[in-house]
């Protein structure tokens, strides 16, 4: 089983008012890892000391979020943080056409190929766009075949597009270069709230961690971006589903 994190983009309204609190619960829950969106007025000294006090890693960091004119930032960021993945990611305009993924998939190499330099591999979230079909092929399959040494984080909910692709088939075929998975649930349709994973009955979650490769995934990554309920109850009944079904390990 691989350890489970949280991206804290889920509790971000939380933060703003006690980063500090927030850290504490999400440890107190027993997750083993946290991955940053924004350190909330912390340096990242500050907050890797302050995981790693409550007995968590950093797994990944969404923050700084790598750019061409940025990438000496997020090699210094990553350094202090302990991590060796750097995260960038993109939207729909990026990824609308196959000259728009051209441009995108060489920006992203020059990126990868400069922070190679300094021991980083560089990876990408992706979102409901990357999925998409284009001239009949899913827009992803495309862009990683223009850039052969980025790496991925898939998003599991947003590559299902709401129920168009098979989430442990996209898995698959990125797997051999996937080293996070971020693992949320919900009803697979647009514009609606998240749930706690496990709670839809939508997602086959066993299949989708099946999917990856064991030897290059490192984290299941939970992130719920919104919610009807409680942030931090849908968290801990995430956490729940996944250790007690033997998905990923905690630190309870």
């Amino acid at each position: 089983m691989k350890p489970i994190s949280v991206q804290l983009y889920s509790v971000r309204e939380q933060a703003k008012k006690d980063f500090t609190g927030v850290l504490k619960r999400i440890a107190a829950i027993g997750f083993k890892g946290v991955e940053p969106a924004g350190f909330h007025n912390l340096k990242p000294a500050e907050f890797r000391k302050i995981v790693e006090d409550l007995g968590m890693t950093i797994s990944s960091s969404h923050g700084p979020w790598a750019k061409p004119d940025n990438l000496q930032e997020v090699v210094d960021v990553c350094r202090i943080l302990g991590i060796d993945l750097a995260a960038t990611g993109f939207g729909l305009p990026e990824f609308k056409d196959l000259d728009a993924i051209r441009k995108t998939a060489e920006m992203v190499n020059g990126m990868a190929e400069k922070l190679a330099k300094d021991g980083l591999t560089l990876f990408l979230h992706n979102h409901t766009s990357e999925f998409e079909k284009i001239d009949g092929r899913i827009a992803y399959d495309i862009f990683a075949e223009l850039c052969p040494k980025a790496a991925f984080e898939i998003d599991v909910y947003w590559a299902c597009n709401f129920g168009a692709n098979d989430p442990a088939e996209q898995v698959a075929k990125f797997k051999k270069r996937t080293p996070l998975l971020h693992i949320k649930d919900g009803p697979l349709t647009r514009d609606s709230a998240l749930l706690a994973v496990g709670s839809s009955g939508k997602i086959d979650f066993p299949s989708v961690v099946k999917a990856a490769d064991e030897k290059v995934l490192r984290w299941l990554i939970v992130e719920l971006d919104r919610c009807d309920t409680d942030m931090f109850e849908a968290l801990e009944k995430s956490y729940k589903y996944l250790t007690s079904n033997k998905l990923a390990a905690g630190n309870k």
